[in-house]
């Protein structure tokens, strides 16, 4: 399956990226929030890296994630922070909910996860349909850089001394669907022996910054604006790795 993201992917994600961890996403994006009365949604949730600094700056936000093992760790991350938000496993996909929201939040090129062009309009859509009347989407992109650097093998340890390893190649590089496919190898050591290893196929699709914003208009967006490396209004520039779109709802 791919995207997966199963029991060491999660136990890795965690360690990588604990809760607070920002990499200058949490203060933009609570800085460009200041005012909102919320409720937000951040989808694909993953383990409250991003939430639960928003919920501790006193906005309304919650959550949902395909992964019961992301989930899993998100709830005992909010737990350890005295937090209990609404969250949900959706996807993407098909996720619904009986109220909108005054806005929708995907921090760190989440939406990239999304592999195939049409469904990544449908999945527009549906955030456009989320949104109460002026609502906001706020969302980063990846530059297209960073989707050919290959890490190798990365490590971490663990609190009681295990070693998690990640190894990733790229298997595939589609050109004309724009389009990287990772194999990406999880394995958890004990004492210098394999305890456990996971196998996952990581997709991801790159987008063009005009070629995004002319999907945001065609999904009903208006009001489309481009910042690079969260410098707020500074439109991107080649060297900039992160672009981060926001767009409002009529």
């Amino acid at each position: 399956m791919k995207n997966r993201y199963g029991r060491l992917s999660a136990w890795v994600y965690d360690l990588d990226k604990p809760t607070g961890r920002s990499f200058g996403d949490i203060e933009f994006y609570r800085d460009r929030l200041a005012g909102c009365v919320g409720p937000i949604l951040e989808p694909a949730v993953g383990t409250g890296r991003f939430l639960i600094p928003l919920l501790e700056a006193g906005f309304t936000i919650e959550g949902f994630d395909a992964s019961d093992e992301m989930l899993e760790r998100c709830r005992a991350n909010c737990r350890a922070h005295g937090l209990a938000p609404p969250l949900h496993r959706m996807r993407f996909q098909d996720f619904r909910y009986d109220r909108r929201f005054a806005a929708i939040v995907l921090p760190l090129s989440t939406f990239e996860l999304i592999a195939a062009f049409d469904e990544a309009l449908a999945v527009l859509r549906r955030f456009h349909d989320h949104l109460e009347a002026g609502g906001r989407l706020l969302l980063d992109l990846e530059s297209l850089g960073g989707f050919f650097d290959d890490a190798g093998m990365r490590s971490w340890t663990t609190a009681d001394g295990d070693v998690l390893t990640l190894t990733d190649e790229h298997t595939d590089v589609d050109y004309l669907a724009q389009r990287t496919v990772t194999y990406l190898r999880y394995e958890h050591w004990r004492d210098g022996h394999l305890v456990d290893s996971e196998l996952e196929l990581f997709t991801m699709r790159w987008w063009g910054i005009r070629e995004f914003e002319l999907a945001l208009k065609a999904t009903g967006f208006r009001d489309v604006t481009m910042s690079g490396s969260y410098q707020p209004g500074r439109p991107p520039g080649r060297d900039d790795k992160v672009i981060t779109f926001e767009a409002r709802r009529d």
